[in-house]
């Protein structure tokens, strides 16, 4: 009965998610182009928020728990499991006075209203997987814009998403690079929950009433660890403890 009710609900969550990235790709653009920087990153910010109402079509609610105060102005490595691409959301949204970019692959950046055009103009990295030394160096470039800025890079170390919530085991190579190139950042571990619920099915139709939780766990200073795969193996034992 479930599944049955998800068809014309996800049809109208298409149509309601749709609408926010058309109507928000030209309101990023004149943000941008007339007001510069700050205007932008507040339009993205809201772009998310609209993006999350969305899914509320089907049901699905977001908990963010962040027991610890990080300041601004402090260049953050967000690590976090990967379940969905309604991980990315939330996670700038709900930190989004760290100015929140992304590591993306590159076919990202072109073909999808609002989000390509961010993912070029708004401080985040496109790689190109199949040049692995390209990619390492445009993540080298980032992490020191990262710390140049005091902004917040978010890395999912799994690689590619896990689609039934089990976590996969964390590759090094990427995150090893931000940590190096930005060796004053806190790494701030995340543990997501639930959100690999909203693709149950697949694409279409989406899974219905999703409890997509957010954990943020004790914020770590890179540079206190000289083994940097000993801080990686703690964080990453951190956010798998609190997988459901």
């Amino acid at each position: 009965m479930q599944k049955i009710l998800a068809y014309p609900l996800t049809i109208l969550y298409f149509i309601c998610f749709g609408l926010t990235l058309v109507i928000f790709h030209p309101i990023q653009w004149f943000c941008k182009n007339v007001f510069g920087y700050q205007a932008h990153k507040i339009s993205v910010d809201w772009l998310q928020f609209f993006i999350m109402r969305s899914l509320n079509v089907l049901g699905t609610t977001f908990y963010f728990t962040n027991p610890y105060t990080v300041e601004k102005d402090t260049p953050l490595i967000i690590v976090a499991n990967h379940q969905s691409m309604y991980d990315i959301p939330p996670l700038i949204w709900y930190m989004r006075k760290h100015h929140v970019k992304f590591i993306s692959k590159k076919e990202l950046g072109k073909g999808i209203p609002s989000v390509s055009y961010n993912l070029r103009h708004g401080g985040s990295v496109l790689i190109n997987r199949k040049d692995a030394l390209g990619s390492i160096k445009a993540i080298e470039d980032f992490a020191q814009r990262i710390e140049k800025n005091k902004w917040a890079a978010v890395i999912f170390p799994e690689g590619t998403r896990s689609r039934d919530g089990k976590p996969k085991k964390f590759k090094t190579k990427g995150l090893l690079t931000m940590i190096k190139h930005a060796p004053n950042a806190l790494i701030v571990p995340v543990t997501i929950n639930n959100s690999w619920k909203t693709l149950k099915y697949g694409k279409f139709p989406m899974g219905l009433g999703a409890r997509i939780s957010f954990l943020v766990h004790k914020p770590i200073k890179a540079n206190l660890y000289e083994d940097k795969l000993e801080l990686i193996n703690i964080v990453e034992a951190q956010i798998k403890c609190s997988i459901e």
